[in-house]
């Protein structure tokens, strides 16, 4: 995410013709397979072997995902930790993850993730956008809504019902979570945790711009956390760190969560903490407990 910041600096300083559209997605492709534990590329932390997932419990598999604009539909991975042959009693986490790289980068918040509340507590879902790893396609903001709508609608043919289903949106992954929460398709998640969620991207080109140029110079994304979040009557969980230098937690963060009109939300602000090291600064024990006890709720 941290790159989206100087294209955006950079961007504006050179050329009017720079588009924030362009620049969102920061995929890493060319990959010719997900290495998992095996991956030895930049990563925001590694677990120690107590988080171990075993193989069983690893799936690797494609979905076909077609935005309203396609003709046809895109082929784009997906990784579901958990046994597949109890989703339909499993409650399950559909992790949406940041705008760089690919899965093996977000593959240690997936294990994370399915060991709140205990050893392989829950299912966990995440999906490598299309333009990302082995996904097929070109990223848009179309497809990014359509893809994890795609592997909702796997988790629906394999027996997942509204009520256990848990939306997780990090960072640019909370656009999803919001679009698919406010507005849902397969199916409407019960519960919502964001991480480090943006409030729109005109907010992000008015953080970042030193010129003062109106948003819809630099961008057309449609993209607004703050507003989906009003018509979102789930309970929220919020997470962000108070030294996000890339979100800041004020001006973006902080306004979701005070636009949310739900019966129930926590706000978790952890101190000292950047844009991509909030699990380890919170404590995995702590951040794990807290998701644990959210969902449970």
């Amino acid at each position: 995410m941290r790159k989206l910041f100087i294209y955006i600096i950079v961007g504006i300083s050179l050329t009017s013709c720079f588009r924030l559209d362009d620049n969102l997605f920061d995929p890493e492709a060319g990959i010719t397979e997900y290495k998992l534990d095996g991956y030895d590329g930049e990563q925001h932390f590694v677990l120690d072997a107590s988080y171990a997932i075993p193989s069983n419990l690893v799936s690797i598999f494609t979905l076909n995902s077609q935005s309203p604009s396609e003709a046809t539909p895109t082929t784009i991975y997906a990784i579901y930790i958990g046994d597949v042959n109890t989703i339909s009693t499993d409650t399950v986490i559909m992790y949406c993850h940041g705008n760089s790289k690919h899965m093996d980068y977000y593959w240690q918040r997936a294990k994370l993730l399915a060991h709140c509340g205990g050893k392989n507590n829950y299912g966990v879902m995440m999906v490598d956008y299309r333009g990302y790893g082995l996904s097929e396609g070109e990223p848009s903001e179309d497809g990014l809504y359509a893809d994890v709508d795609a592997a909702l609608n796997w988790l629906k043919g394999s027996g997942l019902t509204d009520d256990r289903l848990v939306m997780y949106g990090y960072s640019m992954g909370s656009a999803p979570s919001c679009e698919l929460t406010s507005k849902p398709r397969s199916l409407t998640p019960a519960k919502l945790i964001l991480e480090a969620p943006f409030a729109s991207a005109a907010v992000m080109i008015q953080d970042a711009s030193v010129l003062g140029l109106p948003p819809s110079f630099i961008t057309n994304l449609k993209i607004d956390n703050a507003e989906e979040i009003k018509n979102i009557s789930q309970p929220l969980m919020w997470m962000h760190g108070t030294e996000d230098l890339f979100l800041n937690v004020n001006t973006h963060g902080q306004v979701v969560y005070d636009n949310h009109q739900g019966v129930y939300k926590e706000a978790h602000k952890i101190n000292a903490t950047d844009h991509d090291d909030l699990p380890p600064m919170y404590g995995y024990q702590n951040y794990r407990n807290n998701i644990d006890v959210f969902i449970k709720k």
